[in-house]
């Protein structure tokens, strides 16, 4: 009898242990409008960039030009691509957030006019806003 009194006792102890160590690991960061989460993390940057055409494939000629001090992207796309219905794709630091958020096909049509993204860090409070300047390969 004792011998099981002891087991039952140290199975409780062990839950115990547990419960505490899984309540300490899961530190809950607080949650932004979108449903991220929200840490300490400061930095804001692109690390990659990509347009896909309708076909979800690249359309990009050359590894796109990322300057994280001027915060801008220089990207070169084939000749003929239908510029009104591509899809660009954002490789963020990590917690980092996009503002607009893409949703779909984008018209890069208008070459005067480039796209602007910004680029919001994991703590929310750093924010980078991105030009990215298409150019069309030549014939």
């Amino acid at each position: 009898m004792n011998k099981n009194i002891l087991n039952d006792k140290i199975a409780k102890l062990l839950l115990l242990c547990a419960a505490l160590i899984f309540a300490i690991g899961c530190y809950d960061y607080p949650i932004d409008e979108d449903g991220l989460m929200i840490t300490e993390r400061a930095e804001c940057y692109v690390s990659n960039f990509d347009l896909l055409g309708a076909d979800f494939y690249t359309v990009r000629t050359k590894v796109p030009d990322i300057d994280t001090l001027a915060c801008t992207i220089n990207i070169e796309v084939k000749y003929g691509v239908d510029m009104k219905n591509l899809w660009p794709q954002f490789t963020l630091v990590t917690d980092a957030k996009l503002d607009p958020k893409i949703t779909g096909f984008t018209d890069f049509s208008d070459l005067a006019n480039p796209k602007q993204y910004t680029v919001v860090s994991g703590n929310r409070k750093v924010r980078k806003t991105y030009t990215v300047y298409v150019s069309i390969q030549k014939p």
